[in-house]
C-alpha cells in the first residue's frame, strides 16, 4: 500500500505544485488504483508517474470546487482512449453525476466502459465495502459539503507458525492451508490440530485518512483517530488561525493537534498555498512539529510507504520515491 501525492497545491495550479490528486496505490492488495480528487492537469501528472488511467477503478472526491475536480473530464476521456475497459466507480457529493456528465455530453465524449456513480448522502457514512477494505465518509466544514475518507484496512491473518508445526511432524501440504485459513485440522493418526495453536497472532489492518478541505471540525476526530496515516490540509500557518477560519481552510498547527489528540502514526501535509512556494513550505511541516513530531509537508510526486504495525512512536515517514521537477526549489 503506497500513498503517491500527484498534487499538493491549493487554488490554482504554481510552478512547483499542480492542484489537489491523490492516489492509494493498492496494487499488491488488489491490482487497483484509488483516486482521490482530480484538480485540473492530474492525467498530465500521471504521465510523470508510473499510474495509468485504465488501473484507476475508483475516484473519491471530496468536494466540487474545481481545484479538486477540473481534471475528471479530461482524465475520464483518456482511460477511455487508452483501453480502459473495466466499470469504474466514483463516489462524493450530490452533484458529482451532473457534473461529469454534463462535461461528457456537452464535449460529445463517449466512453467505452460504464461509470458507476455513488453520490453519498450529506451525512456521510459507509460508502464502500469489500473484504479487504471499507471506505467512510464524513462532512467537515467547508464553504461547500466536502468530505473526508477514511479508509479502513481488514485485519491480516497470523502467519503459520511453521517451527510449531514441524515439531508436531505435520508434512507440508494442504494441511497447512487449511489450518492458515482457521480450520482445525483431523490428521490420519487421530490427532486433533486446532489452528489456533499454529498460527500466529492477527496483525491490525491499515487505516489511511484523507480530509478534504476543511476548517476545524469536530467531524475530523473519529475520521483521524489511531489512523496509521493521515493526509491533512494545511493552506495556512503559523499565526494565520483567523484567515483559515475565514476561508474555511486549517492551519499546519491545527491538523498537527488533529493527529496529536487522534493518536495518529504519520501526518502528511498537503493543499500548499502559493503563498508558501519552496523552501519556505517547510515553515508550516516545523510549526506543525512542535505539536507532532512526525508530519511532513508533501510535494508533487512524492510516494509514500504504508507498512503494516506503524505506531505513532515509529520512526520518521519514508519517502520512497520523488520524481524531481526541472529547476525544482525544494
Amino acid at each position: 500500500m503506497q500513498l503517491e501525492f500527484l498534487g499538493t497545491g491549493a487554488g490554482v495550479p504554481a510552478r512547483y505544485r499542480n492542484v489537489t490528486s491523490i492516489a492509494l496505490r493498492l496494487l499488491e492488495e488488489l491490482n487497483e488504483v484509488w483516486l482521490f480528487d482530480a484538480g485540473e492537469g492530474t492525467q498530465q501528472q500521471m504521465l510523470r508517474s508510473t499510474i495509468r488511467p485504465r488501473k484507476v477503478t475508483k475516484i473519491f472526491v471530496t468536494h466540487l470546487h474545481g481545484d479538486h475536480i477540473f481534471g475528471l473530464p479530461g482524465l475520464l476521456s483518456s482511460r477511455s482512449f487508452q483501453g480502459g475497459e473495466e466499470p469504474l466507480d466514483i463516489f462524493g457529493p450530490r452533484g458529482i453525476k451532473n457534473y461529469i456528465e454534463t462535461s461528457l455530453r456537452t464535449s460529445q465524449t463517449h466512453l467505452t466502459y460504464r461509470i458507476n456513480y455513488h453520490e453519498q448522502p450529506d451525512a456521510g457514512g459507509t460508502v464502500f465495502e469489500n473484504e479487504k477494505f471499507k471506505v467512510e465518509a464524513l462532512p467537515l466544514d467547508h464553504r461547500i459539503l466536502s468530505f473526508g475518507y477514511r479508509i479502513i484496512e481488514a485485519d491480516h491473518a497470523g502467519e503459520l507458525l511453521v517451527d510449531r508445526l514441524r515439531e508436531l511432524q505435520i508434512p507440508a501440504g494442504p494441511i497447512y492451508g487449511r489450518l492458515k485459513r482457521g480450520e482445525d485440522v483431523v490428521l490420519s493418526d487421530g490427532r486433533t490440530i486446532l489452528a489456533a495453536d499454529v498460527v500466529g497472532p492477527s496483525k491490525k489492518g491499515r487505516v489511511v485518512t484523507i480530509l478534504g478541505d476543511t476548517r476545524k471540525t469536530d467531524n475530523v476526530r473519529p475520521l483521524v483517530q489511531d489512523a496509521t496515516v493521515v493526509v491533512h490540509e494545511a493552506t495556512y500557518g503559523k499565526g494565520e488561525g483567523k484567515l483559515a477560519r475565514a476561508y474555511y481552510h486549517s492551519t499546519s498547527i491545527q491538523a498537527a493537534e488533529s493527529a496529536a489528540n487522534g493518536h495518529v502514526g504519520r501526518l502528511l501535509l498537503t493543499h500548499i498555498s502559493a503563498r508558501y512556494p519552496g523552501r519556505l513550505a517547510n515553515e508550516l511541516a516545523y510549526a506543525a512539529q512542535t505539536v507532532f513530531a512526525n508530519t511532513r509537508v508533501v510535494q508533487d510526486f512524492d510516494v509514500y510507504d504504508i507498512p503494516m504495525g506503524l505506531q505513532t512512536n515509529a520512526g520518521p515517514i519514508k519517502l520512497v520515491e520523488h520524481v524531481a521537477q526541472e529547476d525544482e526549489e525544494v
